[in-house]
């Protein structure tokens, strides 16, 4: 290896930059005091970035910043999976191992993904799910926070253009969910790279967009720059005549600037140099030694760095040869000794990318070769997590297709391994493109069980059975699925079943079925279930297998959601029983948790919940991580659907930990959803609201967040912001879209839309969304929801009572509600009171509901703890009690009713209670101890309303107009039409209709009248 060697063509003097190193010098100080920072540094090649980062590095090093740097790593036209943040993370260990280690604690088997030295990724048992690269995301980011959160810390990622999708996925995750710390990140690109099709592009887009990411442009030098710039490379004055010329001829990209001015300096006349920059750029490599100039080639075609042993196996030189050849590279400023002393790189990317370009085509693929050879014979020549991706592109461009498929194979299962499912996807395809052009011999000695892990056995021994190209076609569309190119794993699933329509295959066939139901839900195509039922038929007949098993759990998951009932609970019944009888552990446990919420929706609750218990208790012993986050979602959602709010609360709190320990961000915006709902329950609204807010916030994919916005619709609805609960609804409805509607998503935003209409006075629309409702249908175990939709439909009608607008189909409608009531289950006591609720308010809507009726319903909520459905109940009891004139008792519940109302903020019922005691004459305020009550007057005076107004609004309340109540009373229509006016100021409303529905609530008058 090799010391120190001078150089000449780097100036010693930093030239320009001012307004940039000033961006990044203020961005440090906000990120010193926890703020943390984010850069996106674009700018052409050779036009100086990397000095730039160097000169603000030395400056921030000056003040005890930590600085790590790591590149994306260029293979032959292959990216590494997440080169830029494993070098990164490695040198952030080594500078900083205390803080990294516990940081890192309890999280090391899934961050050795990215760092293979930190732990053993094998240990996390469990199938891969579109939640693994998220996990892995979420784990990043917060490691970096928590590194960061006691030392300033400087994350560099440079050369952006050429990162692998899975590095771009992360960036864009960082940038996004960066929130706290002493943090500093800043991306590199070169941006004359990044054409229309280039895969950077959509993600600079999306970071534009981004308020907390800053964008730097570094420009080429104006001349006065060029000119100090060649001042310090000469080490004095140059003529104005050189630097004209230079300048024109590199039109001020620094590093033409540097390679002009060398080239001027050893005697080479500019103007016999030609026009084509790759001549400019190979120029001083062609003056260098034959040895030299070989070991350029070499390194060129190596990778972005070669690592020196890797170096010396491959170039064929003599270890005292190889070091001179290095030493004149070094001292001519064309290679780079590395950072950390073990390798080799060139100084700039445009001179190893011209003289790679100007190898051979027999030239280029004899060096991949030997780069295979050297490594096949030796793997430890270079990091082990590299090994794989860099030996797959050895083999591929030397044209080897018999050494290439095994090697791309595992490749694509180490990429699988580190959830880089995009580079596993491109490196599936490239297998497939090498299929038919391997041996026969080759393709019968590889075995699925080194290769594959998506489609199960099935009888097969996969250590003994030949490998499939529908096998590789199986990975592919899981991993497409994963990484989120589903078009492409469309296509690949449409392939394999066109190959299987010959082969009499029926379970890979129904497993490729499941696939694409999956993707298609995924897609936003369809709901998924005509592939399932296909895949359920060609299952039919069969004997039990995990194909089977999967098959049915899916069927009984998409029933749980789609259609709940007998059939669904069949469905997962068999899929535990064959999950069971095959060994599927995994399989057992996904189809159990369905089961347990199936079984307490069909009112086996005792026994549904013990097994939902149950399994989260075992999947969190087995570490199925997705699985303890699917336990703490559905096990909470089943004790909320029967009124065991409290325990759901606990363990939705506990749910949260796991979610952020694992990185489960969709999980964890279910659970905020949940939580949120059963806050609300328990009369915790601003701690609702909060959840709710968490969970459109936290949650990465649509159907979360939409849970999120309808509990803030919901809350908004009670809270009386109409305007604010149609906006929050219109977001959910957005969220969850058309494609896939489910009574879960739909019938609670229904109960959202028949509130609104009923606040804002629209009874015929209320009736409208009901009539939708009702006609969908409420499938067995929806009544969670069904409930609260016909009750606030009940509640409207008997608002609505006496309203002119409101007569024509109000029969038709109670009548619809009450039968839709009558195919509930009253199964939990939350229910039962919920039945008891809507009965009374259909008896209100009649003119038929006694304080009887209402002390009923507050029995039955009396096993209930529902604070603000007990407020309302108090509302209505009061109100019937104000009838008959027990106004004690009536002022007792309308205090309390006022209490609860005033502390969630429901504004809605504050003002109920507040007007029916201002129209009885009730004081709100409990009374002194000597406090005599007065002799209570009849209704009617309770409201100011004089002997002769009564009169009149009686003969409202009837529905007679001006001119038939003048008749009737002896006076003159215009005398009527005064009374009419005082009447509605006195009760505060605006209409004949509403002073009518006003009269029959209070009961001011017989019904007969």
């Amino acid at each position: 290896m090799l010391g120190g060697v001078e150089t000449r063509s780097v100036s010693p003097v930093f030239v320009g930059r001012t307004g940039e190193l000033t961006a990044l010098t203020d961005a440090l100080a906000r990120a010193t005091v926890g703020e943390p920072q984010a850069f996106l540094m674009g700018g052409e090649a050779g036009v100086g970035k990397t000095r730039l980062i160097e000169e603000f590095r030395d400056g921030a090093c000056r003040r005890e910043v930590v600085f790590a740097i790591g590149g994306c790593v260029e293979i032959g036209a292959d990216g590494l999976p997440f080169a830029p943040f494993s070098t990164a993370l490695r040198s952030l260990r080594r500078q900083l191992p205390d803080e990294f280690a516990g940081a890192a604690a309890g999280r090391e088997e899934e961050l050795a993904r990215l760092l293979p030295e930190v732990g053993d990724p094998s240990r996390q048992p469990g199938r891969h799910d579109e939640e693994s690269m998220a996990r892995l995301f979420e784990l990043t980011v917060r490691l970096l926070e928590r590194v960061a959160a006691e030392r300033t810390v400087v994350v560099v990622l440079e050369d952006l253009h050429w990162a692998d999708a899975s590095t771009r996925h992360l960036l864009a995750y960082l940038f996004r969910t960066l929130r706290r710390g002493r943090l500093v990140v800043i991306a590199t690109y070169r941006a004359d790279d990044i054409h229309r099709r280039h895969p950077l592009r959509p993600l600079l887009a999306e970071l534009d967009r981004l308020r907390t990411v800053q964008r730097l442009e570094v420009p080429r030098f104006s001349r006065d720059e060029v000119a100090r710039q060649m001042a310090g490379i000469l080490a004095g004055e140059p003529a104005q005549s050189l630097v004209d010329d230079i300048f024109e001829r590199s039109d001020g990209n620094a590093f033409f600037v540097e390679e002009l001015a060398v080239a001027a300096h050893d005697g080479c006349s500019c103007s016999g140099l030609t026009d084509s920059l790759r001549d400019l750029l190979l120029v001083r490599v062609e003056g260098l030694p034959e040895h030299a100039q070989r070991v350029a080639r070499v390194v060129a075609e190596g990778g972005s760095t070669v690592e020196y042993p890797l170096l010396a196996a491959v170039v064929g030189l003599g270890e005292d040869e190889l070091i001179e050849a290095l030493r004149a590279a070094v001292g001519a400023n064309i290679l780079l000794a590395t950072p950390d002393g073990d390798g080799y790189r060139f100084r700039h990317s445009l001179v190893r990318e011209a003289v790679s370009d100007d190898l051979l085509p027999g030239e280029r693929s004899r060096l991949n070769r030997r780069y295979a050879e050297a490594l096949e014979a030796d793997p430890a020549l270079v990091p082990a997590d590299q090994r794989a991706a860099r030996l797959a592109s050895y083999w591929y461009h030397a044209h080897d297709a018999a050494k290439a498929l095994p090697a791309v194979l595992h490749a694509s299962v180490e990429a699988r391994r580190r959830h880089a499912y995009s580079e596993q996807l491109g490196l599936l395809e490239r297998a497939m493109e090498l299929w038919d052009d391997t041996p026969e011999e080759v393709r019968a000695g590889l075995r699925p069980a080194d290769y594959a892990e998506v489609y199960p056995p099935c009888g097969c021994d996969p250590a003994t059975t030949p490998l499939r190209y529908l096998d590789l076609m199986a990975e592919a569309a899981v991993a497409g699925r994963l990484c989120g190119e589903r078009e492409r794993a469309l296509k690949i699933t449409k392939r394999a079943l066109r190959l299987l329509e010959d082969d009499n295959d029926e379970l890979r066939a129904a497993w490729f079925w499941v696939q694409r139901s999956r993707l298609i839900q995924s897609q936003g195509r369809g709901d998924g279930w005509k592939e399932l039922a296909t895949a359920q038929e060609l299952m039919r007949g069969l004997p039990p297998s995990e194909v089977h098993a999967e098959v049915l759990a899916s069927v009984a998951g998409w029933s749980m959601l789609h259609e709940p009932g007998p059939d669904a609970l069949a469905a997962a019944e068999r899929a535990v029983e064959y999950a069971r009888m095959v060994g599927a552990r995994e399989m057992e446990m996904t189809a159990r948790i369905t089961l347990g919420g199936l079984m307490v929706d069909a009112g086996d609750i005792e026994a549904g919940l013990a097994d939902l218990y149950e399994v989260k208790d075992r999947v969190a012993e087995l570490g199925f991580v997705s699985l303890v986050g699917r336990s703490h979602v559905n096990l909470p959602s089943s004790l909320e659907g029967v009124g065991r709010s409290g325990e759901a609360v606990r363990i939705l709190e506990e749910g949260l930990v796991l979610s952020r320990k694992y990185g489960l961000l969709d999980v964890e915006a279910w659970v905020w959803g949940n939580l949120s709902e059963s806050l609300y329950a328990l009369g915790r609204w601003d701690e609702a609201a909060e959840a709710a807010g968490q969970a459109e916030r936290v949650g990465q994919s649509a159907k979360p967040r939409g849970a999120g916005a309808g509990r803030l619709a919901y809350l908004a609805l009670a809270r009386g912001d109409m305007a604010e609960a149609a906006r929050r609804l219109a977001d959910a409805q957005d969220h969850y879209g058309t494609h896939d509607p489910q009574p879960q998503q739909s019938l609670p935003l229904s109960r959202i839309m028949v509130g609104v209409a009923a606040g804002e006075g629209r009874i015929l629309d209320a009736r409208a969304e009901l009539d939708r409702a009702v006609a969908a249908g409420f499938p067995p175990g929806t009544q969670r929801y069904a409930w609260p939709l016909l009750l606030a439909a009940a509640t409207a009608e008997a608002d609505a009572r006496g309203l002119p607008a409101a007569e024509p189909g109000r029969a038709e409608a109670l009548a619809r509600i009450r039968r839709a009531a009558k195919a509930l289950p009253t199964c939990a006591p939350v229910w039962a009171a919920y039945e008891q609720w809507l009965r009374a308010e259909l008896l209100r809507a009649d003119g038929q509901d006694t304080p009887d009726t209402w002390a009923e319903v507050l029995d039955a909520f009396t096993t209930v703890d529902r604070p603000y459905d007990v407020a309302r109940v108090h509302h209505r009891t009061a109100e019937a009690l104000l009838g008959i004139g027990e106004r004690e008792r009536a002022a007792e519940l309308l205090r309390q009713a006022q209490e609860t109302a005033e502390r969630l903020g429901a504004r809605p019922l504050a003002e109920a209670t507040t007007q029916l005691a201002q129209r009885a004459r009730l004081q709100l305020t409990r009374p002194g101890p000597e406090a005599v009550p007065a002799p209570a007057p009849a209704p009617a005076e309770e409201l100011g309303l004089t002997p002769r107004e009564q009169d009149v609004l009686r003969l409202v309340a009837a529905g007679r107009t001006n001119r038939q109540i003048a008749e009737e009373l002896y006076i003159s229509p215009k005398t009527a039409s005064v009374h009419v006016s005082n009447i509605l100021a006195k009760l505060g409303v605006t209409g004949r209709g509403e002073a009518a529905a006003l009269a029959h609530r209070l009961r001011l008058f017989p019904a007969t009248a």
